[in-house]
């Protein structure tokens, strides 16, 4: 009879599983954007580091949800984090880019990739000492799913302006340098984290999320190419008010 109870003890709820299985989906799109990105499918491989991303914002959220948080979870999130948001898109955008940069282009997808591990591992000490966010709502540096979403962009002009070559190799390697610079960084950037919303406000809000739907739908690159400079504008502003704060 003991090990029956002893059996039953150490059962667990098969809904428990769900966040872990949600972060190794996102772990397989991320796989599956590299794979994309070398056969030259790059519309599909953009799409799937996006929904690593989407999947990313989901799993700690039904791991809180349903009170499932393990130390297990957290460092398997963790490493497919440095495979989606890291390796995945450095590699898609030097198949699509730079393969022909010689090793400059090389080197850019290393100063990439290493600075979001380093961007990671940091987030994760910083979250065992309870400073993950700072006061105010905001990051310290662009976090790991944003700067996967930044070295993108110039992907997204190629698509919307039809041609692969829109954007030289050169920039683009300077460019994923500077996010990746931006990730290891002390800069301040906004946090949706602590955002709160006026319940008059929830009706408009729901509206303009049908209007970023409809956008997607009909005009998906010009859409994302919108969000990416909505959201270095928001790396401005959210740094000139922390000036701001700080001379008050």
């Amino acid at each position: 009879m003991s090990g029956n109870r002893q059996t039953q003890r150490s059962d667990m709820p098969l809904v428990t599983l769900l966040p872990n299985a949600v972060t190794i989906i996102a772990l397989c799109a991320g796989l599956t954007a590299i794979r994309m990105g070398f056969n030259g499918q790059f519309r599909g491989a953009v799409i799937m580091i996006l929904v690593a991303c989407v999947l990313d914002g989901m799993d700690g959220r039904l791991a809180r949800l349903l009170r499932s948080e393990s130390p297990m979870g957290a460092e398997l999130d963790s490493l497919a984090d440095a495979v989606n948001f890291g390796v995945a898109p450095a590699l898609v955008v030097y198949a699509f880019a730079m393969q022909d940069a010689t090793g400059a282009g090389w080197i850019a997808v290393l100063v990439y990739a290493v600075s979001c591990v380093m961007r990671l591992a940091r987030f994760n000490l910083d979250s065992k000492s309870e400073t993950a966010t700072p006061s105010g709502g905001r990051f310290v540096g662009v976090p790991a799913p944003a700067g996967a979403f930044l070295v993108l962009l110039p992907l997204f002009l190629s698509f919307q302006a039809g041609d692969p070559g829109f954007v030289s190799p050169v920039i683009v390697g300077c460019y994923m340098i500077a996010v990746g610079m931006l990730m290891i960084s002390r800069i301040p950037t906004f946090s949706f984290k602590k955002t709160r919303v006026a319940r008059k406000s929830v009706k408009f809000l729901l509206i303009g999320f049908v209007f970023l739907a409809a956008a997607l739908l009909t005009q998906p690159w010009l859409t994302l190419i919108a969000f990416e400079l909505a959201y270095v504008v928001s790396i401005f502003w959210t740094w000139y008010t922390r000036e701001s704060d700080q001379a008050l």
